[in-house]
């Protein structure tokens, strides 16, 4: 997609919940020992992951198995997963002194479980647009993740289910669907909403457990029965819905500084993760004055300066031969006849 067709509301809805995702991630430590933080920890965790797979959803509805479309996504999501699935195993072995660290392509580390997802999600993509009910269907799928302990961590794919619906809605929405959203009605709503989720998770902040959020693994691995899955799913489903349609209400549709570097998220996604695994591996939050409320926004400004130049200009210019790598060489030349493919494929 050129840059003069880009659309700035989706650009800007991609930098901002990449920032929640770096904010989520930063913030992690400052949990320990703090209810504030612990509180703003759940609340974005409860949404940000299905806000970023409702936006690549929707920005798959293209996605039919055309050559080109297969070129793209061997390009920007295959060949980018197994060069930093390789380059995080081997800074893993480096920063923890762990030559013998295994590097295992069926079990992504860290942040790479998404573009697995990614990946399975758009081969299927055909598959959800000709049901006639295709919510429902993924929600089905999601539901029999959380409640089955035995599924197995191959490929991550507890979170390739839990997370399954919001994509398949994103497929399904349409341009009018997120002009509904950006009314003043609706942002007026969106206040109390997400004022009564931030005083929910102060109050439920000393015993909830932010796996629930996370997906990895059943409803079991909480302490619950596997049968509690037939409701929380459906449950947290919903939650993360009215998350995801408050913040997408308040995301400006103009262009602003950052709406460039909407085009730039999967390098911030891929290339943040090396940052906040560094700062556990050295312990840099050993410092008290990050545990107070002066340094807990200073790790946020921090969690924001860093995605915002890891998604510039400068960056992706160095980093594009591995995350948006052209391989001509690899594929046959197309027919000048055919469909151009999937240049609105991008994640």
């Amino acid at each position: 997609m050129s840059a003069r067709s880009r659309d700035p509301y989706f650009d800007n809805a991609k930098y901002l919940t990449l920032v929640l995702v770096a904010c989520g991630h930063a913030w992690e430590p400052l949990t320990h020992g703090s209810r504030v933080a612990t509180a703003a920890y759940l609340t974005v965790y409860a949404f940000h992951m299905p806000a970023f797979a409702l936006v690549s959803g929707y920005f798959s509805r293209s996605f039919d198995m055309a050559p080109g479309r297969v070129r793209r996504l061997l390009t920007s999501v295959v060949v980018p997963y197994l060069v930093f699935e390789t380059a995080y195993t081997l800074f893993y072995r480096w920063a923890r002194d762990d030559p013998g660290y295994p590097l295992s392509l069926l079990d992504p580390w860290y942040v790479m479980w998404f573009l697995v997802a990614l990946f399975i999600w758009r081969l299927t993509t055909p598959i959800w647009l000709a049901l006639r009910h295709p919510v429902p269907v993924a929600l089905g799928f999601a539901v029999l993740a959380a409640v089955s302990p035995d599924l197995g961590g191959d490929v991550s794919i507890q979170r390739v289910l839990g997370f399954l619906p919001f994509f398949v809605l994103g497929l399904t929405l349409r341009a009018g669907h997120f002009e509904r959203l950006r009314t003043w009605r609706v942002r007026l709503l969106a206040l109390p909403v997400v004022a009564a989720a931030l005083v929910t998770a102060y109050a439920v902040a000393p015993w909830f457990g932010a796996g629930w959020l996370y997906h990895r693994g059943s409803v079991t691995g909480q302490g619950v029965p596997a049968w509690a899955g037939l409701f929380t799913t459906p449950a947290l489903f919903g939650l993360a819905l009215v998350l995801t349609a408050c913040f997408l209400s308040w995301v400006p549709g103009r262009h602003l500084w950052c709406t460039a570097l909407g085009a730039g998220t999967m390098y911030g996604y891929l290339l943040h993760g090396f940052v906040i695994k560094a700062s556990r591996f050295w312990d840099w939050y050993d410092h008290p004055w990050l545990h107070t409320t002066v340094g807990s926004l200073a790790v946020t400004a921090a969690a924001l300066a860093l995605v915002t130049a890891l998604c510039s200009a400068p960056v992706r210019r160095v980093f594009r031969f591995v995350v948006e790598p052209r391989m001509e060489w690899m594929f046959h030349r197309p027919d000048a006849s055919a469909p151009a493919g999937a240049r609105s494929d991008r994640p």
